[in-house]
């Protein structure tokens, strides 16, 4: 397949386009800067990109926007997060829609922040949009996808674990000086899925017919208390202190610390399992030992 993609540089990215040029797929990479072999340039605030290239693509992965945890939410902060989403989500469906052949699948970035916090609830794709600045940002970044003309997928993406990037990352260091422990009361939900996974998972719907939303997470989320427990575990540690609330919210501001730390979602992946997808690491302890080969 002919696939180009957006945000090859994040997290997700940069593990997704290798993997996907291995498996023979022709990957061009969406940039900012100035393009590269292998690469198109691309400025979705000037409405700027290449339509011809789209129009020739047989898929378009759209992984881009400002990092939701690389700053903290100051209004032009939060400004910027959305309109880097919306923006450029709309320039992308309105080119494949305007294309003379349209790209068989447009996979489009979401986040699990669309549910709010929601307590212990269990959340699939059915589950109603919650509220707070994440979901409002989910629910216009999904509503700027629609009109594309062709099978569009929402990738309601969880916390992505990976050493090389994101929350474990930031995490390992403590927990291998065994300083590591729950945030707060620890009862809040984290709803995960490997690196590994999440990359399959959007191979996977590359083809096939699901449409709409798609939660992409393990089956089995755990809570921030478990999660520290396990991850202690795994690196043969104690997870002994807990993380008082007040040190993150004097560090990142109190609405980005609950949004990121102190509150979460309960959501388990029913459109992704129904449509065959096999996870390779469906408990969290898996998942850990073969990221951390433990």
């Amino acid at each position: 397949m002919r696939i180009v993609v957006s945000g090859a540089s994040g997290l997700i990215g940069s593990a997704l386009v290798p993997h996907l040029s291995s498996r023979g797929h022709e990957v061009t990479r969406l940039v900012r800067r100035t393009a590269k072999a292998g690469e198109s340039q691309w400025d979705p605030a000037r409405g700027v990109i290449d339509a011809q290239l789209v129009g020739q693509a047989d898929a378009i992965i759209h992984l881009s926007g400002a990092g939701i945890g690389d700053k903290r939410w100051s209004n032009s902060y939060k400004r910027e997060i959305l309109d880097s989403r919306v923006k450029s989500t709309k320039l992308l469906a309105s080119v494949i829609a305007g294309a003379a052949k349209r790209p068989g699948v447009f996979l489009s970035g979401s986040a699990i922040g669309y549910y709010g916090a929601r307590g212990d609830e269990t959340l699939d794709e059915s589950s109603t949009v919650g509220t707070g600045f994440l979901a409002d940002v989910c629910k216009e970044w999904e509503a700027a996808a629609n009109g594309a003309g062709t099978r569009t997928v929402f990738l309601r993406t969880g916390i992505v674990l990976s050493p090389k990037g994101g929350a474990l990352k930031k995490q390992l260091p403590l927990f291998r000086a065994g300083l590591g422990g729950k945030f707060g009361r620890g009862d809040q939900w984290q709803s995960w899925i490997s690196i590994d996974d999440e990359v399959a998972a959007i191979e996977h719907l590359l083809t096939g017919s699901v449409q709409g939303p798609v939660n992409l997470t393990a089956p089995a989320p755990v809570t921030n208390a478990d999660f520290a427990t396990v991850l202690a575990k795994v690196l043969r540690r104690p997870a002994l202190l807990p993380v008082p609330s007040f040190g993150p919210k004097l560090l990142l501001g109190a609405e980005l610390a609950d949004a990121l730390l102190f509150t979460g979602q309960r959501v388990i992946p029913r459109v992704l399992s129904s449509s065959g997808f096999q996870f390779a690491h469906p408990t969290l302890e898996i998942a850990l030992r073969a990221l951390l080969a433990r």
